[in-house]
């Protein structure tokens, strides 16, 4: 009898310990990983662009009775091209927008390596920010401070930059 119940405890710990990681898992599966580590809030900007991308896609609903009124419209914005940006230290998603400027959407470190708060995100000429190495105690690595423009066609480039943190 004794037997039996060590058996039956043993089999409910792994039970309860295999569910744990199971659901550990899917969390970590599910969860939204998008620069969430330095993501800030949304400013007016980003929260009017949002809402009018998600209307956009959404479609009214039709009903056989109303009908269509003519409303005005806000002027439309430019469209922004956005694409992803690799650079020692991390990686950025920037947007080159219709009129020039650029825009830092989110970022994210390399293995080694973390972003300082002092992100000039845009929109403007120039986007700003600097990489620098984790362990503060490594003197051989220097920190990269980035320069981000849109270039010819609407691409992003980065361009490491004198530091101007550097005594």
């Amino acid at each position: 009898m004794r037997k039996w119940r060590n058996a039956v405890v043993t089999a409910a710990w792994v039970g309860v310990g295999t569910a744990a990681g199971a659901l550990g898992a899917w969390q970590l599966a599910t969860a939204d990983s998008g620069g969430a580590a330095h993501s800030r809030p949304l400013d007016e900007g980003a929260v009017e662009r949002a809402l009018a991308a998600t209307s956009a896609s959404a479609s009214p609903p039709k009903s056989p009775s109303a009908s269509p009124s003519p409303t005005k419209s806000a002027p439309s914005k430019a469209p922004s091209d956005r694409s992803t940006l690799r650079f020692t230290g991390g990686s950025a998603t920037v947007e080159c927008r219709a009129d020039g400027t650029v825009y830092l959407v989110s970022w994210s470190p390399a293995d080694g390596f973390h972003i300082d708060d002092d992100v000039e995100r845009g929109p403007g000429a120039v986007a700003r920010l600097e990489a620098e190495p984790s362990d503060d105690d490594d003197d051989e690595q220097d920190d990269l401070p980035y320069e981000i423009r849109c270039g010819d066609g609407g691409k992003p480039r980065a361009a490491v930059v004198a530091d101007a943190d550097d005594d």
